[in-house]
């Protein structure tokens, strides 16, 4: 019996005619034109291969087409076939013959870089990290140009609890050392699954605390601010400590809150995000330890549907300087995300909720991806991650939505609109 072939070395065979094939990868490169895919599958189909995988990648128009593909023919056959339709186009050709490849595999996780910029050196990091772990990044694509350098990098690593720990505290690190945020999520469709989104509302969907604005009106600003810092911190019970800020309110005239509530300032981003996220189906919500009287406006005019906040106890025009029922406090957000996500059918794996300071800890906690938002350290700790950065839309990135399928659909409805970002 005489020697075998080397079928490790990419040949198969054509069991139908017991020929030999064998694996071609042909890569096409140069300035992106239209026509240049058709007349390379019109090349192929002449040279009668087998397509076994495609790829196809844009880069500020350069394109670069993979093609792996068998044939039973020689690679010399192939070349012909191809060579001269793709030179008359200007693109250059490569042939690697007897590729050899384990095909496509399902990554293990998405990371995702955010940054003004991303430099080559914080990247480089996060590529070194994840080699580090025996990981291997399988695809890279931009996700974002604006208000942030957005990167998403699809990667594998061991399927293990312990590899998930490595990897995800090795990008910590790595996040500290540079201007960027970067967020780890599994892969696979759970990534895609997410379906109930909470916000903190002071200092996350709005710029600022509504109670500040509302004790500035009676004079006590200052205190009250402190002793909100602390709460925030996690240094003081959040109910004892609302109580006590709300006692500084007695006496002012409800119209107050209408004021306050007009003064309001959202996040940057904060329309686009909840605009695309109706968009996608999300169920959006807002949970929050401030105030009823000033959130339902905000929310009716985002066109979100689930509120949660404490309600001011208003007497004859005139606050008192309670509030009305239980508090919203940190134990009672979770339980709000909790009811939310089971009011409209969704697990808790598939939620995300996102805040800012320690009465969030639980509601982070408890959602499938908690976002820390230019958070306190204590809310920093429990956080799946941190977003550093002061646009509210950088979310949509580290969900896995792109800034052009964003804008795409802003065109559509005529609501497209970049705000010039300050140097």
């Amino acid at each position: 019996m005489g020697p075998q072939p080397d079928r490790a070395a990419g040949f198969d065979v054509d069991h139908n005619s017991g020929v030999e094939k064998r694996t071609i990868l042909i890569t096409v490169s140069g300035s992106d034109r239209p026509g240049v895919t058709s007349s390379l599958m019109g090349a192929l189909a002449a040279a009668d291969v087998d397509l076994l995988d495609v790829e196809q990648v844009v880069i500020h128009n350069h394109l670069t087409l993979g093609v792996l593909v068998s044939t039973t023919g020689s690679a010399a056959a192939v070349l012909d076939a191809v060579d001269m339709p793709m030179r008359s186009r200007g693109m250059a050709v490569e042939l690697v013959v007897d590729a050899v490849g384990n095909g496509r595999t399902l990554s293990t996780h998405a990371i995702v870089i955010l940054g003004s910029p991303v430099s080559a050196a914080s990247f480089q990091a996060v590529a070194a990290e994840v080699a580090g772990c025996g990981g291997n990044i399988d695809t890279i694509r931009g996700v974002a140009d604006y208000p942030l350098t957005g990167l998403e990098l699809m990667v594998t690593v061991d399927d293990t609890e312990a590899a998930d720990n490595a990897l995800r505290a090795g990008l910590v690190t790595v996040a500290s050392r540079f201007p960027i945020d970067i967020a780890v999520e599994r892969g696979g469709l759970g990534r895609r699954a997410k379906r109930v989104i909470v916000f903190d509302v002071d200092s996350t969907l709005i710029q600022g605390e509504v109670i500040e604005m509302l004790a500035a009106e009676a004079g006590r600003e200052a205190e009250v601010a402190a002793v909100t810092e602390a709460a925030m911190r996690g240094e003081l019970d959040f109910a004892e400590s609302l109580h006590e800020r709300v006692k500084a309110l007695a006496g002012l005239e409800s119209s107050v809150i209408d004021r306050v509530a007009q003064t309001i300032q959202l996040t940057p981003g904060a329309r686009t995000t909840i605009r695309t996220l109706n968009r996608l189906g999300y169920h959006c919500g807002l949970v929050s330890g401030g105030f009823l009287q000033v959130i339902e406006p905000l929310a009716r005019e985002l066109d979100i549907k689930f509120v949660r906040a404490n309600t001011l106890e208003v007497v004859d025009g005139v606050l008192t300087g309670k509030v009305i029922d239980a508090v919203i406090d940190r134990p009672g957000k979770a339980e709000a995300l909790r009811s939310f996500a089971a009011e409209v059918g969704v697990p808790m794996e598939h939620t995300v909720a996102v805040g800012d300071g320690a009465n969030d800890i639980d509601m982070l906690a408890a959602a499938g991806m908690g976002i820390a938002f230019n958070a306190k350290p204590a809310l920093r700790e429990v956080a799946d991650t941190t977003l550093d950065h002061p646009f509210l839309d950088a979310v949509l990135f580290m969900l896995g939505v792109t800034r052009d399928e964003i804008e795409a659909a802003d065109i559509e409805d005529g609501s497209l609109r970049r705000v010039p970002l300050d140097s």
